[in-house]
């Protein structure tokens, strides 16, 4: 019903999307969590981006949605995530809030930081943003954040990289002097990048200062990730 429905969309943008997705979360509101469960996987096509927001989103948004996981279903709702949107999709939509309710082992996120695969390693990091985002409904969780952040210290994959400037700048809004402590102590190991974005971001509020500065000038700045 839904994939018939997106294939009538005019428009594949967000706003478009995110109706039709909400549309659903109401008509499935007084529906049991496991159908919602199952229609996700459902949803779940290899390199289907959109039926992976879907998906994942409904899930969210159903109350008792996020109670139903645990170790194996993550793993299993997050099998074939091989790119960025993706993978940061499923961290802050799915795997971050399980892992804040301990629905999702420490055990899980540590064994993704351990991986080979450079998506699992993102993800471990990626997950921690929700135990700190404010808007995320995070409340702060130092130790679990820089458990996973230490595991990473001499990782140079660049997508690795940008997620561990992502996880230590959003634990900075909370607790600031653990990451400057944190930042004095593995100084050396860490990339440059990530010392350069999560001190601009202690210092200034803004991981990249000269990109505002650059605005207000009026220049176009380059396209820049997280």
């Amino acid at each position: 019903m839904i994939r018939s429905e997106l294939g009538r969309l005019p428009e594949r943008n967000v706003p478009s999307l995110r109706a039709l997705r909400r549309r659903h979360t109401r008509a499935l509101a007084k529906q049991a969590p496991e159908l919602v469960l199952a229609l996700a996987f459902e949803l779940l096509k290899p390199g289907d981006f959109v039926g992976r927001m879907l998906a994942y989103e409904l899930l969210a948004a159903h109350r008792g949605g996020i109670e139903l996981l645990d170790d194996p279903l993550i793993e299993r709702l997050g099998q074939g995530l091989a790119d960025w949107g993706s993978v940061d999709l499923f961290g802050v939509t799915l795997a971050g809030p399980a892992w804040r309710r301990g629905r999702v082992s420490d055990q899980k996120i540590l064994e993704w930081a351990r991986s080979t695969d450079r998506w699992q390693r993102r993800l471990s990091l990626v997950a921690t943003v929700r135990l700190n985002s404010k808007t995320g409904g995070g409340t702060g969780d130092w130790r679990r954040t820089l458990r996973v952040a230490k595991l990473h210290l001499d990782d140079r994959d660049d997508m690795v990289e940008k997620a561990m400037s992502w996880a230590l700048r959003e634990l900075s809004q909370r607790e600031p002097s653990k990451v400057r402590e944190f930042l004095r102590e593995h100084s050396e190991r860490l990339a440059p990048r990530v010392r350069r974005e999560v001190k601009n971001k202690l210092e200034t509020g803004l991981k990249n200062p000269k990109l505002k500065t650059a605005k207000a000038r009026g220049r176009k700045p380059a396209a820049r990730g997280r």
